[in-house]
């Protein structure tokens, strides 16, 4: 758990409520870290602390509450972000832009404001991050949001297909809905960078434009389906570099590293018509564009979890993996759970892609 902002994680014996009619209890067996978790640790989003995080959860089912009829004891799952499940998005087939999305993935309580867990000496102790909290060896999860999973693949991989590899991959399969023959350009080659990368060669776009200050992390997206790679290190002028391989500029633009840099560099690479998406913008980020530079038809899209149905998104990805179409476990780096804080460590520091943590 995190007490404070920018605090360490702490171990602590917690208490866990059994599941409500709704709700199952899972035994974690591997989950991921994502820059979600650092940024609510840096309190650049609203999660209350002190708080159980987590939210890459792959793990065993212990327990099903009496209303579950999918799911039962045994089963291996992926939990990924919760929702309402009542609302228009939600009824629409893109639960990721649920009515209460806020509440439901990040108010550290469920929607009716209850607390499953609970600490002696914790105050009061928040959880349900995402729906599940898998930084613990136990979590609580939604019916929703608990993606059962075939049990011939390891479960140690599966845990980051619940956000970051869905969302990288679900922002060109189904947000953008990135054709056949198409050009894009990827600004950030990080885990949610290279599944938008392994996801447009899957879709079988023409040219494929991976950028990053990061040499080996450039020439791993070359491997994994990148046509181009461009350094912006030493203030390259992006724009150009992008127009000197398409002429006419790229037809879509993923800025997945939510740097401001990026917004301008990337909406002056688009081609007429083109589309820009992103995953990373924030309050913070101080990112804003002058809206008569998409005045020839651009568009610019607010992406979350790449707006996939997580019931549909997970399993089609497995399948790629199969398939040897999405290599997703070439950006793993495996740690024990004790080993969390070592774990942050490496990933702010760009020594590692994807962190799983195991149990």
């Amino acid at each position: 758990m995190i007490e404070r902002k920018d605090d360490a994680f702490v171990m602590h014996d917690v208490s866990v409520e059994d599941p409500r009619p709704d709700e199952v209890l899972v035994r974690m067996v591997a989950t991921g870290i994502c820059a979600t978790d650092m940024h609510v640790r840096q309190q650049l989003l609203p999660t209350p602390l002190p708080a159980i995080l987590g939210h890459e959860g792959a793990g065993i089912i212990e327990r099903v509450g009496s209303t579950v009829t999918h799911l039962k004891p045994g089963d291996h799952v992926v939990l990924s972000y919760h929702s309402c499940g009542q609302c228009k998005p939600c009824l629409s087939s893109h639960p990721a832009y649920c009515d209460t999305v806020w509440d439901a993935n990040f108010a550290g309580a469920r929607l009716d404001g209850s607390i499953g867990v609970s600490a002696q000496d914790a105050g009061e102790l928040h959880a349900h991050f995402f729906g599940q909290s898998s930084f613990a060896t136990y979590a609580l999860s939604h019916q929703r949001n608990t993606i059962k999973v075939p049990t011939d693949i390891p479960l140690e991989i599966l845990g980051p297909l619940g956000c970051g590899l869905q969302t990288g991959a679900g922002a060109i399969l189904k947000a953008m809905k990135v054709p056949v023959g198409a050009t894009v350009a990827i600004f950030g080659v990080g885990a949610v960078g290279l599944a938008a990368i392994m996801g447009a060669k899957v879709a079988d776009a023409a040219t494929i434009i991976a950028i990053d200050v990061n040499d080996q992390r450039l020439k791993l997206a070359m491997e994994l389906g990148a046509t181009h790679v461009i350094n912006a290190a030493g203030g390259v002028d992006i724009s150009a570099a992008i127009q000197q391989i398409e002429h006419r500029g790229v037809e879509y633009v993923l800025d997945t590293s939510g740097r401001a840099s990026n917004l301008d560099a990337g909406i002056g690479a688009l081609a007429p018509l083109g589309h820009f998406g992103f995953v990373a913008f924030n309050a913070h980020s101080g990112a804003t564009v002058d809206a008569s530079r998409l005045a020839i038809g651009q568009t610019l899209q607010g992406i979350i979890q790449g707006d996939a149905v997580s019931a549909l998104m997970i399993p089609q990805l497995i399948e790629l993996y199969r398939s040897g179409r999405f290599p997703f476990d070439r950006l793993i780096s495996f740690y024990d759970f004790q080993d969390i804080n070592q774990a942050f460590e490496d990933v702010a520091a760009g020594r590692v892609i994807k962190a799983v943590l195991c149990f």
